[in-house]
């Protein structure tokens, strides 16, 4: 019988190998979770000498049980587990959870230890969680399975929870029971042998009992198959996916790799992966919370039009600064909202945004400013604030939080500030689904998350541009550059031919390899020209003296190409040099970049930014997985910090947009369709006003064969 995952999490009968007594042990912690978590199924726990264990009749084998097993925990040495993983499939098993430790996380033999389980869970279509994991929850009530050695059984609730690290897991489930929040699944799944967090994704996202996915990650699997499961989720179904992903420092990623084993892409790359499946990055395990609760409790806001209610003015000032810096804005009131607000509230209260109800409100003066704009259309969600003063009912002031809320379709946060005086609040707050923050930073934070998430769902062109291309020439050229070689520098006019074959915007040039061929090559070309060295072994020519700009007359070109040969020669003695490229001047444009890398795990990467010679100081430039769709490009373009510049400032037109997505997607087909291409820059893509274009002004490409 072949396993599916959802055995692991819907057994009729769970075997444990390795259930024990011993005080203080994996074994007992797991066979005392099944039995106080109160498991619905039948358990065999399986021990060489004990009859019985927690009044549950044992096993000396997995064999000796005359029953069938659909779950199999295992809690052994790990040298023991690839004939437990044989025996189990013999008994009909087809899902195992391995607890034990000691596999590739260790290297050496560990390693070639968890492929011989991996191969056996394989030969026997066993679906495998582990190993070196905490174990696996299932809260809903028909199950109520705690498969793993944690020392509580979290609450119900609509959030499913994985994670590679399960030393992290325990601290997440004592934070979410001081917290008050649920899960639906919670999972450990280690070293992934089998099981990896695109399984676990893919079945959360069909669960009808999953609201909202947090991950906890130390690496991927595959990150365009990632990108594909994660869109579905999140763009089709609508499902909030929120990850840690850790290894951003290069300590960070060497500890990764000793903890389980895993090789850790750029980060770069991550943050891609992320951008283009939907899902939101977060700093940390708390903000992580944070943004879940919200999400699992809360409908998403319209829009980033935000009210905020306050018994302060300090912290609504505080709630506003924050707000602004995540994006959102302050909702403009309708005059007929700001009426009520005049009618009902004293005179000394501030009735703009952000409402100050004044130190003295009580909860009907907290009820009927929330209520009011709350109805205003021009309201996306709301903030409400409150201080404990002397007068303030605490108690009844949260009560009407909830209230106000089933009136409507819309977002509301608390931060009821402080832990103590406010805590009998805080509680009829989480109770009644109403997410709460000690601080009014972290809930403007969390409502600016929820309104990217709602803006990212209603975006289109998630489809893969159809574009027009020469697939078989740029091949053929690839092929002939590369001619047998392991690795190929391509300069500029080589490069851009290999563009060409993918209908990017390019100048006139032409190839000069003495002065006598300057004169018709200008001819063809008409001036002002640019002259630039051409030397496959000259990378970057303006450091070696290689280019002229603005050359205007005959003489001025035959100058430029005699000197700046001889700069390339000074550059480097043993420099090929081909000759110069003379070619027609670019208009004035805005610079921009747009290249490639080729990241060892995840493939062709591309990114874009603002170019020219700054753009390695500036570091202002994102990154996308290629082949991307078109909302990917869309949105990497206004996602740079220095966007406004695109936009148009201080009396310049704004650039045309349509031309730039258009070139990265041309890029990101073409570093998807030819694997050799290893690096790509093109620096400067000169960008003019809207509708008159963009053209290459340098380019160069790094191929490397299959064997490279």
């Amino acid at each position: 019988m072949k396993g599916t995952i959802d055995t692991i999490f819907n057994p009729a009968s769970i075997a444990i190998v390795g259930a024990t007594t011993r005080a203080n042990s994996v074994g007992q912690a797991v066979i005392r979770n099944l039995i106080h978590g109160e498991y619905q199924g039948v358990l065999y726990p399986v021990h060489p000498r004990l009859k019985s264990l927690y009044g549950v009749k044992a096993y000396p084998a997995l064999s000796a049980i005359p029953d069938a097993i659909d779950l199999v925990v295992i809690i052994v040495k790990p040298e023991m587990v690839p004939d437990l993983l044989e025996e189990a499939a013999q008994k009909g098993v087809s899902a195992a959870v391995v607890i034990s430790a000691g596999f590739k996380e260790i290297g050496g033999e560990g390693a070639a230890l968890e492929k011989r389980i991996q191969a056996i869970a394989a030969k026997h279509h066993i679906r495998l969680v582990g190993p070196n994991c905490l174990g696996v929850i299932n809260t809903d009530a028909g199950v109520r399975m705690n498969a793993s050695f944690a020392r509580i059984m979290p609450r119900p609730g609509n959030i499913g929870f994985i994670s590679q690290s399960g030393a992290l897991c325990t601290s997440v489930l004592d934070y979410a029971e001081g917290r008050k929040i649920g899960f639906s699944k919670f999972i450990s799944f280690g070293n992934k042998a089998d099981v990896n967090e695109i399984d676990l994704l893919h079945y959360l996202g069909d669960d009808p009992r999953t609201k909202v996915i947090c991950m906890y990650l130390e690496d991927l699997s595959a990150g365009q198959e990632f990108i594909r499961v994660a869109s579905k989720i999140s763009w089709d179904k609508g499902k909030p996916i929120l990850a840690v992903k850790s290894g951003t420092s290069s300590e960070g990623a060497r500890a990764a790799a000793s903890h389980t084993g895993s090789l850790v892409g750029t980060d770069s790359a991550y943050d891609a992966i992320f951008l283009q499946s939907g899902i939101q990055r977060v700093e940390g395990v708390n903000e992580l919370f944070h943004y879940a609760m919200a999400f699992s409790r809360q409908p998403l806001p319209k829009g980033r039009r935000i009210a905020i209610v306050t018994n302060a003015g300090g912290p609504g000032i505080m709630a506003t600064d924050a707000a602004i810096r995540c994006g959102l804005k302050l909702a403009p009131f309708s005059s007929d909202t700001e009426e009520q607000l005049k009618t009902h509230l004293p005179p000394t209260a501030n009735i703009h945004n952000p409402v100050d109800v004044i130190g003295d409100a009580t909860h009907e003066r907290y009820e009927i400013a929330l209520k009011t704009v709350m109805q205003d259309e021009n309201v996306d969600g709301a903030i409400v604030l409150l201080t404990p003063q002397a007068m303030t009912d605490i108690l009844e002031t949260a009560q009407i939080v909830p209230n106000v809320a089933k009136t409507v379709d819309k977002p509301i946060l608390c931060s009821f500030m402080g832990i103590v005086d406010v805590s009998e609040g805080v509680a009829h707050l989480e109770e009644s689904g109403i997410p709460n923050y000690v601080f009014p930073e972290a809930a403007s934070r969390t409502m600016a998350a929820m309104a990217r998430f709602g803006e990212r769902l209603s975006m289109g062109n998630r489809i893969l541009p159809k574009l027009t291309f020469d697939r078989d020439r740029a091949n053929t050229l690839i092929q002939t550059k590369l001619n047998g070689n392991l690795k190929c520098y391509l300069p500029e006019r080589e490069a851009a031919e290999l563009l060409g074959c993918y209908d990017l915007p390019l100048l006139s040039s032409r190839l000069v390899t003495g002065p006598a061929d300057i004169e018709a090559a200008i001819d063809g070309i008409r001036f002002p020209v640019a002259v630039k060295i051409v030397s496959r072994d000259i990378v970057h020519k303006v450091d070696a003296g290689g280019v002229r700009l603005n050359i205007t007359d005959v003489d001025q070109a035959r100058h430029a190409f005699a000197e700046i040969v001889a700069n390339g020669r000074r550059f480097n003695p043993e420099a090929r040099i081909d000759g110069v490229l003379m070619q027609e001047m670019a208009g004035k444009g805005v610079e921009v970049i747009i290249g490639c890398a080729r990241d060892p795990k995840f493939g062709p990467i591309v990114m874009f930014g603002l170019g020219g010679t700054l753009v390695e100081a500036l570091k202002d430039v994102t990154f996308r997985l290629a082949p991307m769709c078109i909302a990917s490009a869309h949105n990497m373009i206004r996602s740079i910090k220095t966007f406004t510049v695109l936009q148009g400032v201080r009396g310049n037109p704004p650039s045309d947009l349509a031309a730039i997505k258009d070139c990265i997607l041309r890029v990101s087909t073409l570093v998807a369709n030819h694997p050799e291409i290893s690096e790509l820059d093109i620096n400067p893509l000169i960008v003019y006003p809207d509708g008159q274009g963009a053209v290459v002004a340098d380019c160069r490409i790094l191929l490397k064969s299959d064997n490279a």
